[in-house]
């Protein structure tokens, strides 16, 4: 319960649709009464069962007032019988019967017109507070979670939660105050017989709640064998190339077998458990009925303490009760069942952000003299991937950082973005720990070109402009060009606004990379750091690109990371790394002259 009263909490911007909703469930459970208690003055003049009354009945009280109820629909009766004849009092009857169902159904129909604004509009809120939790949780997250649960939480728990915990609330109101009116009803007619209700209702409940004791448990297991065998899809879709070229059909075949099987099972048990509600409700509801009837038959036929007309029209009002009983009974499984979902939406949502911008963060809007990385360390998991590592890169200067895998190269990256944060030591941008500088005007002054080029299924130009939105035609093709992507693109079906597929897959590697290029270019930061910009480039079009990058950091900061030593030479100081710490640090001459660690990197790749 207490997972559906955080989910209910989406719902305070609709409470609006929410009153209306209950506003007409209330006229709907008072009209679906009504329409059955008008069944017995129908009875009556059908059965000749009405007490001939010509006297007006006079109120003696509240004490009396059943009597006084009974007495007054005779008296109207007779007196209709008398002046039109029985035959119109029928049609009187029935033509209120039907405009009391009319009012019902329309109320009804009202009650649903209003709760499905505020249902989906709770699912979009829900939605859209996941999408944004997810844009901004950091990497480590990702790193530990599988995608394709993350887009189960999403689509499918976020599906359950509509088909379970919210349609609830269309029957929150509703079907409670049908039970509760015509019990009301059934106490005025007969209150020896209601005390049998009374004994069926929690015995109903008893044995509905063991039946749908595990159904949460269950259901969890469920949504999480979805966002498995979803994540193998997704692996499977972006890694086909090296499936196919492996011949490993047959393997993942079987992963997303194993895993469908399993879904297929836990889904039965769970569905099978839920099915079991309405017709073990009705069952216990039909056994009530024929206590009821037998009681009840006593009562008319013996005892003749109560009319026929009022016996059959009680036998309704109890059978007119089993309905919305299934309906609860229902609810209460679809309840347990959604709380399973609920539990992994909330636990996405409520996910902690260890990414976050301080108190007092600051706004940095320029960059005027150096990065200080002091004694940092890091690691991603246990070992660690940096120790007490220093480096000072001051503005306008091009820092390179090489060295073999593994070294720690990207790391630097990772933290000079704030994509994951220092365990010691600390980084600074003109004096000020980026901790204290909020995340978005600290990444709004770095263009990064990734080691993998990220693209998205989207038109050249937007892929460009993402870091810039409002850019020009022409300051994307300016950008295009200083990437050495222009000529490319101007062949491309549509130019710029060729869609490119997903993850840019209708372009090749160099092309893709090129494009990532343009987008750093485009947003004109004071700080760039190139991941392996240009591992994806044939070599005419690395010098291209090369000679282009050369000129865009001649008024920028840069941090390089690079394999190809070739395309560093120029840089103001080169920091050769080893196991996290940097073993040598110099110029490109002074590095050679040293006749150490650089020099055998150089002279590995000198074959190239």
């Amino acid at each position: 319960m207490n997972y559906f009263k955080k989910i209910i909490r989406f719902a305070k911007p609709y409470k609006k649709f929410a009153y209306l909703n209950i506003f007409f469930n209330i006229l709907y459970a008072l009209f679906s009464t009504l329409s059955f208690v008008a069944l017995i003055p129908v009875l009556q003049v059908i059965f000749g069962d009405n007490k001939l009354i010509t006297k007006k009945p006079v109120f003696k009280g509240i004490t009396h007032i059943k009597d006084f109820a009974q007495d007054s629909l005779n008296y109207f009766l007779s007196d209709l019988i008398n002046e039109k004849g029985s035959f119109y009092a029928l049609m009187v009857m029935v033509s209120v019967i039907i405009t009391l169902f009319l009012l019902k159904n329309l109320s009804n129909y009202m009650a649903m017109f209003y709760i499905t604004f505020l249902r989906n509009g709770v699912l979009k809120d829900i939605r859209t507070n996941m999408y944004n939790k997810i844009v901004s949780l950091p990497l480590s997250f990702y790193s530990e979670k599988k995608k394709g649960d993350t887009i189960s939480r999403v689509s499918g728990d976020v599906e359950e939660v509509r088909n379970s915990i919210l349609s609830v609330l269309e029957m929150v109101v509703r079907e409670p105050l049908t039970i509760l009116f015509s019990l009301i009803f059934m106490f005025f007619f007969s209150m020896k017989l209601t005390l049998f209700v009374f004994i069926f209702i929690p015995i109903a409940g008893f044995v509905i709640s063991k039946i749908g004791k595990s159904l949460k448990r269950k259901s969890i297991k469920v949504q999480q064998e979805q966002g498995f065998f979803l994540s193998i899809l997704e692996e499977t879709m972006s890694g086909l190339r090296v499936i196919k070229a492996f011949t490993a059909e047959d393997t993942f075949n079987k992963r997303f077998s194993e895993s469908n099987n399993r879904y297929y099972k836990y889904s039965n048990t769970v569905l099978n458990r839920q099915n079991l509600a309405s017709p073990m409700s009705e069952l216990l509801g039909i056994i009530v009925i024929a206590i009821l009837l037998v009681y009840g038959g006593y009562l008319v036929f013996i005892d003749q303490s109560m009319q026929a007309s009022f016996f059959l029209g009680y036998i309704m009002l109890a059978y007119n009760i089993l309905t919305p009983a299934k309906a609860i009974s229902k609810a209460s499984y679809s309840l347990k069942r959604g709380n399973g979902a609920a539990e992994r939406i909330l636990e996405l949502l409520e996910t902690d952000n260890i990414i976050k911008d301080a108190p007092n963060a600051i706004n940095k809007t320029s960059f005027d003299k150096e990065i200080n990385i002091k004694n940092i360390s890091f690691k991603y998991e246990d070992e660690l991937v940096l120790k007490e590592f220093n480096l000072t890169i001051p503005k306008g200067n091009t820092v390179a950082l090489v060295g073999q895998s593994g070294s720690g190269k990207s790391t630097i990256a990772n933290l000079v973005t704030r994509f994951y944060d220092v365990n010691n030591g600390s980084i600074e941008i003109d004096n000020v720990d980026i901790k204290d500088v909020s995340i978005k005007s600290l990444r709004s002054l770095m263009g990064i070109v990734t080691q993998d080029s990220i693209l998205f299924n989207d038109t050249v130009a937007n892929n460009i402009r993402i870091g810039k939105p409002d850019a020009t035609k022409e300051e994307i093709e300016a950008a295009a060009k200083i990437a050495n992507a222009f000529e490319f693109i101007k062949e491309l079906p549509e130019g710029f606004d060729t869609n490119i597929g997903d993850a840019g897959g209708k372009l090749s590697g160099g092309q893709k990379q090129r494009l990532s290029i343009a987008r750093a270019v485009l947003k004109n930061p004071p700080i760039m750091i190139l991941d392996e910009a240009t591992s994806a480039l044939d070599t005419e079009s690395e010098k291209l690109v090369q000679t282009a990058l050369e000129n865009m950091m001649k008024n920028r900061t840069s941090i390089v990371i690079a394999h190809r030593l070739s395309t560093i030479q120029n840089a103001d100081t080169i920091a050769v790394m080893q196991k996290g710490v940097i073993v040598e640090q110099g110029t490109h001459q002074e590095l050679l002259n040293h006749k150490g660690v650089y020099q055998k990197l150089v002279e590995m790749q000198s074959f190239e």
